[in-house]
């Protein structure tokens, strides 16, 4: 668990670094290019639906997680949202809080029980 936690850690961090650097160089100009280039239809956009498709499923997977309560339905919007920033911090947390038991990382605690 220490070395998937390391992971997280790593990817969270250069993601921040790499994100820092593009909005430096490019600006805060995300979604027009984001839609711009699925509007496209070329490789570019192709990328860019898969990788909304997985957030969105991301998204649906933390709802899930938190049996779709308030919480979890705000959580899923982060997830969707802010991708893998959301997704390595709360991947990290959810697994600290479960001292390692992949089966509640993955279910929740109330189903990993159940």
């Amino acid at each position: 668990m220490t070395a998937f936690r390391v992971f997280l850690a790593v990817l969270w961090a250069t993601l921040v670094v790499y994100t820092g650097l593009v909005m430096a160089n490019h600006g805060t100009g995300l979604f027009a290019v984001f839609f711009g280039d699925m509007a496209a239809m070329g490789w570019p956009g192709q990328f860019n639906l898969d990788f909304l498709f997985m957030l969105m499923l991301s998204g649906l997977w933390v709802a899930w997680r938190h049996r779709f309560s308030s919480a979890g339905l705000l959580l899923a919007l982060l997830a969707v949202f802010l991708g893998s920033l959301f997704l390595t911090t709360y991947l990290f947390i959810v697994s600290s809080q479960a001292k390692g038991d992949m089966k509640e990382v993955l279910l929740g605690k109330g189903r990993a029980r159940g």
